[in-house]
């Protein structure tokens, strides 16, 4: 993930970002971007989940019982495309999963059997080292994405995973994409000096400040309290 949100050119990017204005809580957010996908890609269904590979795993949304199927039989079978794309942070688009039988043996197997999924795509939400969940796509007929919209679902999550940190560590009223127009000044003041500390600019300190919140499960106030009060500083070597 490149650390920015400047890369929202595809129909997808753009209208979750139109509609996140409505949009303040996380599961409303999950559905927003499965709908949003299932709206300009060519899949039959979606699903997010947050943990993908722990215990704690939580599907927020899934658009219909296919979708939420095959989240349970990856959480049950602990193998599978959303598994494989937590563990590495990368995408993994697999066009046909009848002849992908080798890659996860027991998973493949129980989707031939069980659902009429055939292509499967799954998308990780993470921010730097911070790995925040698992976008599900699947579709009836096999067959791959095309390469437009490979990318344009690549740069929603990207989009999505800023916006999930955002709604996890700082529910408040502030616009989470332009921290210079909220009136939290502890933050603004935060987001300078780990600007400042790593050389970046004042989107992405704040998303480092915000992945820092996820991952320790605070707010985003508290952490930027500790920044300002020099308990916390930033590496350039730090995730």
């Amino acid at each position: 993930m490149s650390g920015t949100v400047d890369e929202q050119d595809g129909p997808v990017g753009r209208a979750l970002l139109a509609a996140f204005e409505a949009t303040h809580d996380d599961r409303g957010l999950a559905e927003q971007v499965c709908r949003t996908c299932l709206s300009g890609l060519d899949v039959d269904g979606a699903s997010l989940a947050l943990h993908a590979v722990s215990a704690a795993r939580e599907t927020l949304w899934a658009s219909d019982a296919v979708a939420g199927l095959l989240d349970d039989l990856e959480f049950s079978l602990g193998e599978g495309v959303c598994m494989e794309a937590a563990t590495t942070g990368r995408p993994v688009f697999v066009a046909d999963i009848c002849a992908d039988l080798r890659r996860w043996p027991v998973f493949a197997d129980a989707v031939v059997e069980r659902t009429p999924a055939r292509a499967l795509f799954a998308l990780p939400l993470r921010w730097g080292a911070v790995n925040l969940g698992v976008l599900h796509l699947y579709r009836r007929t096999p067959g791959p994405l095309p390469a437009e919209q490979r990318r344009d679902a690549v740069a929603a999550v990207n989009t999505a995973a800023l916006m999930m940190l955002g709604a996890r560590t700082d529910p408040g009223d502030g616009p989470w994409l332009d921290p210079t127009v909220s009136n939290r000044a502890e933050i603004h003041q935060a987001t300078g000096m780990v600007l400042a500390q790593l050389g970046i600019g004042a989107t992405d300190a704040l998303a480092r400040m915000r992945a820092h919140a996820f991952s320790e499960k605070r707010l985003l106030l508290d952490v930027a309290h500790d920044i300002v009060t020099r308990r916390l500083q930033f590496t350039p070597d730090e995730p």
